[in-house]
């Protein structure tokens, strides 16, 4: 097969074949094309795209080209969920011991941030002594026994997906659906779950800005677990604003265990019961959402959710001390408030600058190797709609030098707008999508 035709009939906006794109997954994943060939065929799939067949066919090729994650061995339905990213989106550390504390299993491979903030691994290594580095071994024991394991990626999960991710981060085809929807999938496919909950963000702090396009890699993702066999419901969700209070590695992990306690509401605590509840309605375990919301209320207040995320530190090695201890976890030395500049109601933020902003502050990553200060990050004090009088604390910075700290704050303090008259609130969710 020769792949300059594959390259011109893309380019010629014509349907790949099952055997062009395992043809084009097999070269990524062993190296016999070269890279200028597989940027060529990626632009060309960005400009003209490729259809649910094609997608579907692509995800499967890419989640094959690496070793399966087989957990038919561990019994009951198991369910997944991903997040798209967000700024202070800490779902994952609230959601997965209150399904796991209702018997669903949760067995989640996730991966560590690139950009604003950490990922849910960078959160987990922010806890002294954790241990992501799980054997498959040990998570089909895990899963067994607690129903819960949170571990970083095999390095033999989705190899194409790794090479075809690195080539459009560097030549500007980061923003082809198929290929986001793809890259996802796959790596969830390979993953081994039953059941996926997709939590889509949409808004300013958001790869997708638009619902429309937030809501089409919705929809082709969820076509797609039909064409491969899963069972998959989509969550549009909004980030026009930080979903919770705290940005950073420890800080969302402070907040994380202060919801399980039952101290936090608000918008964090609200998405991790939707998405928590579609978990239990993908494995059968609830008939509606109200019925799993409850359930999930329900596991924090009698202080199962919080018992299984004790058990979950206990399992990998954390130290659970910091369950009645938070000052346990990392925190950066240097400190900064930032101070409303006028009177008025919070209007609008940035959400993409205050993730940058935490960015700034040594929390997340402008490259792959840089290293993370795990104790740095902003608490947020207002939400949008809030009243706030001028030189009233709108946000701590937390860094390890007061520069950093400076700069974060001038970029956060950019980000929001405060006016004279009160705005209308944006929507918490947007829409539901399922098959």
């Amino acid at each position: 097969m020769d792949f300059q035709d594959i390259i011109i009939k893309k380019r010629d906006k014509q349907k790949l074949t099952k055997e062009e794109i395992s043809f084009f997954i097999q070269g990524v994943t062993d190296g016999s094309l070269p890279d200028y060939q597989i940027s060529a065929l990626l632009m060309a799939i960005l400009l003209n795209g490729m259809d649910a067949e094609e997608t579907a066919q692509m995800t499967m090729e890419m989640a094959h080209s690496g070793a399966l994650f087989d957990l038919s061995s561990l019994p009951g339905f198991k369910v997944d969920k991903h997040s798209t990213g967000g700024v202070g989106d800490t779902t994952t550390l609230i959601l997965a011991p209150l399904v796991a504390s209702l018997g669903v299993p949760v067995v989640k491979m996730s991966g560590r941030g690139l950009g604003f903030s950490g990922g849910t691994i960078d959160k987990l290594e922010s806890i002294p002594g954790f241990q992501v580095g799980v054997t498959e071994e040990d998570a089909l024991t895990y899963g067994k026994t607690s129903h819960l394991v949170l571990m970083s990626q095999t390095d033999n999960l989705t190899p194409a997906d790794k090479k075809l991710y690195a080539l459009r981060d560097v030549t500007g085809t980061v923003d082809s659906i198929p290929l986001i929807a793809a890259s996802i999938m796959s790596k969830k496919i390979a993953a081994g779950a039953d059941g996926i909950v997709l939590d889509v963000k949409c808004g300013s702090g958001a790869f997708m800005k638009t619902q429309k396009d937030a809501e089409a890699l919705a929809h082709i993702m969820v076509e797609m677990g039909q064409h491969v066999g899963r069972k998959v419901t989509a969550i549009i969700s909004g980030m026009d604003q930080p979903l919770g209070m705290y940005i950073g590695n420890s800080l969302e992990v402070m907040e994380a265990m202060e919801v399980l306690k039952g101290n936090v509401k608000g918008d964090l605590l609200e998405v991790s019961l939707l998405l928590g509840a579609h978990m239990l309605l993908l494995a059968g375990r609830v008939q509606t959402e109200a019925e799993g919301k409850a359930l999930l209320q329900q596991q924090i207040d009698n202080g199962a959710g919080i018992a299984k995320f004790r058990e979950l530190l206990i399992q990998q090695g954390g130290n659970s001390a910091i369950i009645e201890q938070p000052d346990l976890l990392p925190l950066s030395p240097c400190s900064l408030e930032v101070r409303a500049e006028k009177s008025g109601y919070l209007t609008h933020m940035d959400t993409a600058k205050i993730g940058r902003a935490s960015q700034e502050t040594g929390a997340g990553r402008a490259f792959k190797e840089q290293p993370l200060d795990f104790g740095a990050g902003i608490i947020t004090k207002k939400r949008l709609g809030d009243y706030v009088e001028a030189g009233e604390v709108l946000a701590v910075i937390y860094s390890a030098t007061d520069k950093a700290c400076a700069s974060a704050a001038e970029i956060f303090q950019s980000a929001l707008t405060i006016s004279a008259e009160k705005a209308p609130l944006p929507p918490l969710v947007l829409n539901i999508i399922s098959a």
